[in-house]
């Protein structure tokens, strides 16, 4: 089976520390079930020059807002627009198939915004969510939702 892939960006270490967990976890899945599929995780950082995917992808985006509410007054988005460009440059975008978001729940209604708005932009659904570095549980269950999208769309070969 193909490994999935995921593009993400970590300003603070949290995605990449949750990343890193659940490519673990998948090795472990596929050592055990060699249908379970590993993770092939890509880091993209301010300094990455965008590249051309020819494979789909899911994105994993923390959330880093500033003023307003982001609801009713309005919102920037900061820090991980490297990442959104690298996604809109060329034909990236019609590779991705989902996103996950993280953040911090103190933050109400813009826990997981930037997320939400990527899957917006780049028409893909919103898959999951957890918070800060999340937990073993979020791990084994992110893992499963990506493992159900991978399979739903189909993708099998390396």
């Amino acid at each position: 089976m193909a490994k999935m892939n995921i593009l993400y960006i970590s300003l603070e270490g949290n995605t990449r520390s949750f990343v890193k967990r659940l490519t673990a976890f998948a090795k472990q899945q596929n050592m055990i079930n060699q249908a379970n599929p590993e993770i092939n995780a890509k880091e993209i950082g301010p300094q990455d020059a965008p590249a051309s995917e020819s494979k789909p992808f899911f994105v994993f985006v923390p959330t880093y807002l500033t003023g307003g509410n982001g609801i009713d007054s309005g919102y920037t988005e900061i820090m991980t627009t490297a990442l959104g460009e690298y996604i809109e440059d060329g034909n990236n975008a019609r590779y991705c198939i989902g996103v996950v978001g993280s953040g911090n729940k103190n933050f109400n209604e813009q826990y997981c915004l930037t997320a939400r708005k990527y899957a917006k932009i780049f028409n893909a659904p919103f898959l999951d969510n957890y918070e800060l570095r999340g937990t073993d549980a979020d791990v084994e269950r992110i893992y499963g939702t990506l493992t159900k999208e991978w399979a739903k769309n189909g993708i099998s070969e390396e």
